[in-house]
């Protein structure tokens, strides 16, 4: 999985980077680190409102080995598999009650009302001396509000943070009657609700009970759906965060735990952020992991895969998967390394580049009849006249592609040369249907092949 410089569109104002991918797997973004996605539907569009993971500049004085985070991006996109990156949206140099020292811009959240978009951001507040030559108070999260016209930007943060409020992980839940209600956590995780200019708290926060009492719990994310509230929240109840949820019959509970959602993470990701969001009929849960940082669960990726819910309301386990949501288009660079399925044995994917991890992943070919699947690729009106492969060999292979099974019908047939550097190979390409199909691509001959992408031209 390589992106290439054709997805990239540097714009040389302001620092501001656009940035579109047509991968339409996980990780969604492979320019950037991002981390706890809260994804919106605004004006027709998916807007997802990540945190930013960065490499601890020289500067930084926090915790060793820890999150550093000093600004925000928002990305967009109509259709789950072209993303935009508008660029940066806030910074903690930017908000006049920040500590621009802290590093510490984590998990936001944004919402609509009455005309206006409000992004509700935590952040570690500037430290304080109670009196000369006093130690400065310890120094405390709090939540903060920036308003823009625009789901995009640019937002404007308030002077000060919300009073009343400590803690971090904010999330926002319009009711339908109009009343918004702000959860967050610190320990525990609380719920207030919100005077109608939405940045102000009106009366005390509320403590929700029943929810697990030992181990790790933050992130809360509440949503109604056919007159249940649901609030999703990750929880360390062995090592690492798993998400789970509970249930209500009205947005300040009592809630009832209800189930765990998504199990931890096959990686050992510490953590878990998440958001949950229909579009066109179909449930997304958004989510990260750390695909582009393997050995350091401080620098994280943002996914998403489909969620599903009983017919009594309950919600079905996530199953996480590499290939994630949204068509591929044939036309495109289909990442097979982001497969569906694979092979028991002769399938290995590594990155391409291990002192660069954003440029993606390899699909290595390491004995004949080995294969991976790659599900719903868009022909379109069909009839492409060539096949093309991105591969290397040390000695030289064959590649077959088949349509929707193993043994389907022959799209293509490869023969990839000898080389020890990347190239493109390409053979005529037979029959080519119209639609949403799968792809199978099997190695035939040949000791071993790695392979970038496949695209039907």
């Amino acid at each position: 999985m390589k992106k290439s410089l054709g997805y990239l569109l540097i714009l040389g104002v302001a620092g501001f980077l656009k940035t579109s991918s047509a991968f339409a797997t996980n990780p969604l973004i492979m320019d950037q680190f991002t981390a706890d996605p809260t994804a919106r539907i605004f004006d027709g569009k998916i807007y997802v409102y990540p945190s930013h993971d960065i490499k601890a500049p020289p500067e930084y004085k926090g915790k060793p080995d820890w999150f550093v985070m000093e600004d925000y991006h928002v990305f967009s996109s109509d259709n789950l598999t072209n993303w935009k990156d508008h660029g940066k949206i806030l910074s903690q140099t930017s908000v006049d009650w920040t500590d621009p020292t802290a590093y510490a811009m984590w998990a936001p959240d944004c919402v609509f009302k009455d005309g206006k978009y409000y992004f509700y951001f935590p952040a570690i507040a500037k430290p304080e001396g109670k009196n000369e030559g006093a130690e400065p108070k310890r120094p405390e999260f709090r939540i903060g509000v920036a308003v823009s016209d625009t789901p995009y930007g640019p937002f404007k943060p308030l002077t000060t943070y919300i009073q009343g409020v400590r803690g971090i992980d904010p999330n926002v839940l319009i009711d339908k009657d109009g009343t918004a209600y702000l959860y967050y956590s610190q320990g525990k995780i609380f719920v207030a609700k919100l005077k109608p200019n939405m940045t102000e708290i009106d009366g005390e926060p509320l403590t929700i009970d029943n929810l697990p009492t030992k181990g790790l719990l933050e992130g809360p994310f509440a949503f109604e759906r056919k007159g249940t509230y649901y609030l999703t929240y990750p929880h360390v109840e062995n090592k690492i965060e798993r998400l789970e949820y509970a249930t209500a019959s009205s947005p300040m509970g009592p809630f009832k735990q209800a189930g765990v959602i998504l199990d931890e993470s096959e990686s050992g990701c510490w953590t878990v952020h998440h958001s949950i969001l229909d579009w066109k009929g179909q449930s997304y849960l958004f989510y990260h992991d750390r695909d582009l940082s393997p050995n350091f669960d401080k620098n994280r990726s943002i996914r998403a895969d489909k969620l599903f819910f009983n017919a009594d309301g309950s919600i079905q386990k996530v199953k996480p998967t590499l290939r994630g949501v949204g068509l591929v288009d044939a036309k495109s660079e289909i990442q097979i390394d982001r497969y569906s399925e694979k092979s028991a044995e002769g399938v290995a994917i590594s990155f391409i580049d291990q002192a660069n991890t954003h440029a993606g992943w390899k699909t290595s070919f390491n004995a004949a009849n080995s294969w991976v699947r790659f599900n719903e690729v868009d022909f379109g009106r069909g009839a492409q006249k060539s096949v093309k492969v991105r591969a290397k060999s040390g000695t030289s292979g064959t590649l077959e592609i088949h349509l929707d099974k193993q043994d389907g019908p022959l799209l293509g047939r490869v023969k990839i040369d000898d080389a020890t550097d990347w190239k493109i190979s390409s053979a005529t390409a037979k029959k080519i249907p119209k639609g949403v199909h799968d792809i199978f691509v099997t190695q035939t001959s040949g000791d071993a092949v790695e392979v970038d992408w496949v695209s039907f031209k």
